[in-house]
C-alpha cells in the first residue's frame, strides 16, 4: 500500500489524546450522606466493572476513528508500480509506409491504427508520436487528432532498429522514470534476426498489424531493351505476391492518352513489351488495376528529345577508334591537333580527350583546368614519349603524378565492377577469366586519392579516376597495346562520355540520391524548377557554362512527371516513381524476440498499460470504516450499561 500524502500520517501521534482523556479522570465527585450503604456497596462494585469495560470500548473506537480519518486523508492506494513518484513517458512510432495500405479486418491498416490510437490514448496524457516523415513531441492525442486523421502514406521507410533509436532520442534526458516505446507497424521485411540493445529502463511494446491476405500485383520496373531506326522497344517487368493473377490488363499512356494496351498472366513475375516511335517525346505512364496496394499500380517514364554529348579529341595520333565509338546519333564528336585548337570551343564541350600528346602546352593546361572547373570531364591518354613535367603540371590539382616509364609487358586483369563505368548493365556477372589486354610499357603514376578503374596483374593501375578526370597509364596505340581490340574499350569510353553529361534517365526513384544534367546556359539570377501541376520544387543545382547539374533526393515526394522549367520555358521532362521495396508483402517473424511485449492490436497494448499503471484508491474504505466506528460508539454509549 502506498500513500498520496504520506506526510499526514504524522497525525497518528494525536491518538495519545483520547488515551490521556480516558486515563486521567478530571471530573470532581460530590459526597452525599446516606443512612445505610451496605446494599449500595455491592451495586457500586458491579457498576464500576461495567463502566470500566465501556470506557475501554469507547477508547478503542475513538482511536480507530481517528486512525481511519488520518489514513483517509493520506489517500492510500495500491498499484503495480510507484506511479505517483515515477514520471511516465510514452513514445509511439506509427508506420505510415505504403505497405500499410494493405487491408486488415477493419479496413486499411494505417487508417484503423489511427482510429484505435485516438480511441485508446487518454486525452490529457502527454506523449511523443512520430511517423516515417513527421514528429509530434511532448503533445497529447487531442492536439494532434486532426493531423493523424489526415495522415497520408509516404515512400519513406524506417526499419525497426532505426525506429527504436529515434524513439529513444525523443525521451527527456532524465534517466529516472517509467518509459514505454510502442512500435506500431506491419513489420514488413525478410530480416528475421532483429536485434535490439536491451535497456532495463525502457519497456518495449510491438504491435504487429497483419493484413487479411498478402496478395499484390505491381509494376516493378521498365527499361529500353532495344532500339531500331523505326521503334523503341520498352520492356515492362511486373511482380506478384500471393494468389496468381490471370489476364491482368496493363495500359500505356502518353500525356494521359491511351496509346497501347495488353494483358498478362502474372505468377511471381513476368515481362511484356511495348513499341514506341523514335524521335518522339513520350511522357509515359504505365498502369494496372490492382485492388490491394495502390502506390505501385502506376509507373511514370520519359523519353525526351535526345541531347547529344559534345566530345572533343585533341590528338597527335590516329583517332579512328574514337570516331567509331562516338557515333553521330548520340555524340557531337570533333578532333583537332593542339597546334590548330580553337580555344573558344572548349567551353561548349562536355568531354575533352587528350589523345597521346607528347607535350601539353601551357595555354592548353590553363584552358583545360578552367574547363574542368566548369564541370567538364577530361580523359588523358599519354603517348610513348611524353614530357613528364607538362603532364604533371596538368594533373597538379588532381593528386596524380607521372614518374618514370616502365618497359615491362603487363596484362590488364582486374575490373572494378563497382565503379560507375561498369556497375550498370555492362556485365551480367563478374568475369574471372577473359582474354586479357596487354601493354608493352606504362608510366608509374603516384596517387593516394584516385580510384583504380582497371588494373594490371600486379595491382598497378591501368586507368585512374579522380573526380572528373580519367587518366590512362599507358599509350593505347597498336604498337604499345591491344586494348583497342578488347571488348572493354567500348563500355569504358562510352560511359566516360556518359559520365561527362548525365542525360535524364527513363525515370528516377524517390528517396534516392539522383543527379542529371540539363543542356542549357542560365543567365544571372535564373534557376531551374521541377513543376507538376501545383507542385513547384527548386532542387539543388550547380551552374556551368553549358549545363546545369541537378541533384534530388528527398524531394519530390510524389510520383509523377515533372517539367524542368526555366521560368515559363519547359526544357525537358523527368519522371519520379516510388520505391518498389514495399510491394513485396513479406513480414518479419517477431515470435522469437525476448524482452519485448508483443500485441496484435492497439487496444490490447493500451489496456495492458492501463492495468499496469492503474491506481486502486482506498481512502473511501477508510471513511466508511470511520463512520461505522462512530455508529458503533453511539450504540455502545446508548445500550451498553
Amino acid at each position: 500500500m502506498q500513500f498520496k500524502h504520506p506526510e499526514l500520517l504524522y497525525a497518528l501521534f494525536l491518538l495519545v489524546i483520547p488515551i490521556i482523556v480516558h486515563l486521567f479522570q478530571l471530573r470532581k465527585f460530590k459526597k452525599v450522606p446516606f443512612t445505610n450503604v451496605a446494599f449500595l456497596k455491592a451495586a457500586t462494585l458491579k457498576t464500576r466493572k461495567s463502566a470500566q469495560i465501556k470506557k475501554w470500548l469507547i477508547l478503542c473506537t475513538r482511536m480507530l476513528v481517528l486512525a481511519a480519518l488520518v489514513f483517509a486523508f493520506a489517500q492510500p492506494f495500491t498499484s503495480k508500480t510507484d506511479v505517483l513518484n515515477t514520471k511516465k513517458e510514452t513514445v509511439i512510432y506509427l508506420d505510415n509506409s505504403f505497405s500499410m495500405q494493405a487491408k486488415g479486418n477493419n479496413g486499411e491498416l494505417l487508417k484503423r491504427a489511427v482510429q484505435d490510437l485516438i480511441n485508446n490514448i487518454p486525452k490529457d496524457e502527454n506523449i511523443s508520436l512520430f511517423t516515417n516523415n513527421t514528429v509530434y513531441r511532448n503533445t497529447n492525442i487531442q492536439a494532434i487528432k486532426n493531423d493523424l486523421l489526415q495522415l497520408d502514406y509516404t515512400s519513406a521507410t524506417l526499419n525497426p532498429e532505426t525506429a527504436l533509436l529515434k524513439s529513444k532520442s525523443l525521451f527527456e534526458t532524465e534517466t529516472n522514470g517509467l518509459k514505454h516505446i510502442i512500435l506500431i507497424s506491419d513489420f514488413q521485411g525478410q530480416n528475421n534476426n532483429l536485434n535490439f540493445e536491451q535497456d532495463t529502463l525502457t519497456n518495449l511494446h510491438f504491435v504487429k498489424l497483419e493484413p487479411v491476405n498478402t496478395n499484390n500485383a505491381s509494376i516493378d520496373s521498365a527499361y529500353i531493351s532495344n532500339t531500331t531506326p523505326a521503334n523503341i522497344e520498352l520492356t515492362v517487368r511486373l511482380k506478384q505476391s500471393g494468389t496468381p493473377v490471370e489476364n491482368l490488363p496493363i495500359s500505356l499512356y502518353n500525356n494521359e492518352v491511351l496509346i497501347a494496351k495488353t494483358s498478362v498472366d502474372l505468377k511471381d513475375q513476368t515481362s511484356t513489351t511495348f513499341l514506341l516511335p523514335v524521335n518522339e517525346i513520350i511522357n509515359g505512364k504505365l498502369s494496372i488495376n490492382d485492388a490491394h496496394l495502390q502506390f505501385d499500380n502506376e509507373l511514370y517514364f520519359n523519353i525526351n528529345t535526345a541531347s547529344k554529348i559534345n566530345v572533343l579529341s585533341i590528338t597527335e595520333t590516329d583517332d579512328s577508334f574514337l570516331k567509331r565509338l562516338y557515333n553521330a546519333e548520340e555524340f557531337n564528336y570533333s578532333s583537332t591537333t593542339a597546334n590548330q585548337l580553337n580555344y573558344n570551343i572548349l567551353e561548349g564541350q562536355h568531354l575533352i580527350i587528350l589523345n597521346e600528346l607528347n607535350t601539353i602546352p601551357i595555354p592548353l593546361i590553363a584552358a583545360v583546368n578552367s574547363f574542368l572547373n566548369q564541370g567538364g570531364t577530361m580523359v588523358v591518354i599519354p603517348s610513348n614519349t611524353i614530357t613528364i613535367s607538362s603532364y604533371n603540371s596538368l594533373l597538379a590539382n588532381h593528386a596524380m603524378r607521372f614518374n618514370d616509364v616502365l618497359t615491362t609487358e603487363k596484362r590488364i586483369t582486374t575490373i572494378n565492377y563497382s565503379h560507375p563505368l561498369y556497375s550498370h548493365g555492362v556485365f551480367e556477372k563478374q568475369v574471372s577469366n577473359f582474354q586479357y589486354p596487354k601493354v608493352k610499357s606504362l608510366y608509374d603514376i603516384a596517387s593516394n586519392t584516385a580510384s583504380q578503374v582497371l588494373s594490371f596483374e600486379d595491382d598497378k593501375a591501368f586507368l585512374y579516376q579522380n573526380r572528373n578526370t580519367f587518366v590512362f597509364t599507358s599509350a593505347l596505340n597498336t604498337n604499345n597495346s591491344n586494348f583497342k581490340n578488347s571488348p572493354l574499350i567500348v563500355p569504358t569510353f562510352y560511359n566516360m562520355a556518359k559520365f561527362s553529361f548525365k542525360i535524364p534517365q527513363l525515370y528516377y526513384t524517390i528517396g534516392k540520391e539522383n543527379r542529371f544534367d540539363v543542356d542549357t546556359a542560365l543567365q544571372q539570377n535564373e534557376i531551374l524548377a521541377l513543376v507538376n501541376n501545383d507542385i513547384n520544387i527548386i532542387p539543388r543545382q550547380q551552374y556551368f557554362n553549358n549545363k546545369v547539374v541537378v541533384h534530388t533526393s528527398e524531394a519530390p515526394t510524389e510520383a509523377g512527371i515533372y517539367n524542368i522549367k526555366n521560368k515559363t520555358e519547359t526544357l525537358a521532362n523527368v519522371s519520379y516513381n516510388y520505391n518498389r521495396q514495399e510491394s513485396d508483402l513479406v513480414y518479419n517473424d517477431l515470435s522469437s524476440m525476448n524482452d519485448v511485449s508483443l500485441c496484435e492490436s492497439i487496444t490490447e497494448i493500451f489496456e495492458t498499460l492501463k492495468r499496469d499503471s492503474k491506481v486502486n484508491a482506498l481512502w473511501k474504505w477508510f471513511v466508511i470504516f470511520a463512520l461505522a466506528l462512530l455508529l458503533i460508539e453511539m450504540l455502545i454509549l446508548k445500550y451498553f450499561k
